[in-house]
């Protein structure tokens, strides 16, 4: 009986090891289906407003289109890195643009939350917490934080989709025109869908201070419609990249440094006047590792 037992109990963890195993290469695949070239509409709209003053204005509706290439950079059994790649300008003489990053890793326990002042609060989550989850780390053009969060992507009915909440700085559509609020919490669903992927968002826009409850000045809606084209379309973007992947590499391999070190983060706007990718973009910017090293560690408080 007790041999029974035994046997029944490794068929069930064996069947379990094999259900996680499958669900993990869905989500694999899921996630890098994301990569390739993408015609992409970005819509955003502010739907409720909770301001006392009579005077209020919401920011715009934001409508704007553009060509973006999705670059797979790292794959690996437990971390996919996509590097998105804007191509703008006419199409004889196309200007690329590097845009957001996105990391994807596999039940980690080690998080980023942002909290105000460009200031991120290292956390470190119960394994249990995380189980079967994936964590998406999102960067700013320089690959410095932008914001993170841990979930789990859903196959269900015909869909499979991540979503999850979690604080993060100003958009660059925001904090150039806005200073009545310093935090935006975000919920973030990635959807995968016949013609691309749909990045999904209902954000708080946040008055955060010290000693007092957070106070939402206002809410909004975000709806980026990836839909898929032929790769051929974004040939500018990814020469671009086989040019210039290897001075990213380099800057990517400091941050991860300076994450690794698992403390808060808090870093300066801007040095000498000039924010991060005014440095790291300029035309005359070495790309030697000690200078992009050198650079980072001027905006690290």
């Amino acid at each position: 009986m007790k041999r029974v037992t035994l046997l029944a109990v490794f068929a069930l963890a064996f069947i379990s090891n094999s259900h996680a195993q499958n669900k993990k290469k869905q989500d694999q695949k899921a996630i890098k289906s994301m990569c390739g070239c993408y015609d992409v509409s970005f819509n955003f709209a502010e739907t409720f407003q909770y301001s006392n003053d009579p005077n209020y204005k919401p920011s715009p509706v934001k409508h704007d289109k553009g060509l973006e290439w999705v670059q797979l950079v790292e794959d690996s059994d437990n971390k996919i890195v996509m590097q998105h790649l804007l191509i703008v300008g006419k199409a004889d003489n196309p200007y690329i643009v590097k845009h957001w990053r996105q990391d994807w890793l596999y039940e980690n326990t080690d998080l980023y939350i942002y909290n105000v002042n460009n200031t991120w609060k290292y956390i470190s989550l119960p394994k249990e917490r995380v189980k079967g989850q994936w964590t998406q780390k999102v960067f700013q053009v320089d690959d410095s934080p932008r914001y993170e969060g841990s979930a789990t992507w859903i196959h269900a009915d015909g869909k499979s989709y991540w979503e999850n909440t979690t604080d993060a700085p100003l958009p660059r559509r925001e904090h150039t025109i806005r200073n009545d609020y310093n935090v935006i919490v975000r919920t973030n669903k990635h959807e995968i869908v016949k013609e691309g992927w749909i990045h999904d968002q209902d954000n708080s826009k946040v008055v955060r201070k010290e000693g007092e409850n957070d106070f939402v000045l206002a809410e909004e809606k975000g709806f980026d419609n990836y839909r898929k084209v032929d790769d051929s379309y974004c040939k500018a973007a990814q020469n671009w990249w086989k040019e210039n992947q290897s001075t990213w590499a380099k800057v990517r391999a400091k941050w991860d440094g300076v994450f690794n070190r698992n403390k808060d983060i808090s870093l300066e706007t801007a040095v000498d006047g000039k924010p991060l990718y005014d440095y790291l973009f300029s035309d005359d910017f070495s790309n030697k590792e000690d200078d992009i090293n050198k650079t980072i560690d001027a905006f690290i408080k």
